[in-house]
């Protein structure tokens, strides 16, 4: 149980690892093919505008201060998912546990530390979003 245990987290990492990899790049690909964006266009073409250049490079024009805030809050909540989902996984082997005193101080060891998982999560969240407060109404 305990090799089976290990094999599956060992794969759920690496693909978890992959998707966070990757997904991204699919999702902010440029609209123009490679083929479509030539030297002139990049570097000061008959039309260097700023929307040209956005437009050509697929960079986008966001506040690197919003894009920051948006990372943020996407790990936090995928962290506050693997906590919740410790913690119920922790419940279920309590559950099945049937009366071995091993399998419950498993359990309650696991529950015991998604809950303080959770909570550091929830105050990372609550700190991220205080300084990006601050640090939005100091720099506008």
């Amino acid at each position: 149980m305990n090799k089976l245990l290990q094999t599956v987290s060992k794969k759920t990492v690496s693909l978890m690892v992959l998707f966070m990899l990757f997904v991204p790049a699919f999702l902010f690909a440029p609209s123009a093919s490679a083929a479509d964006i030539n030297a002139a266009d990049l570097w000061g073409g008959n039309d260097f505008s700023q929307t040209a250049f956005y437009n050509e490079t697929g960079l986008g024009n966001a506040d690197p201060r919003a894009i920051a805030a948006s990372v943020i809050k996407v790990l936090l909540g995928f962290l506050g998912i693997i906590a919740v989902l410790i913690i119920l996984f922790a419940g279920f082997l309590w559950m099945t546990a049937a009366g071995n005193d091993d399998k419950i101080s498993q359990a309650k060891g696991m529950m015991s530390a998604g809950v303080i998982g959770l909570i550091i999560i929830l105050a990372a969240f609550g700190i991220a979003t205080f300084v990006m407060n601050a640090l939005i109404t100091a720099t506008t």
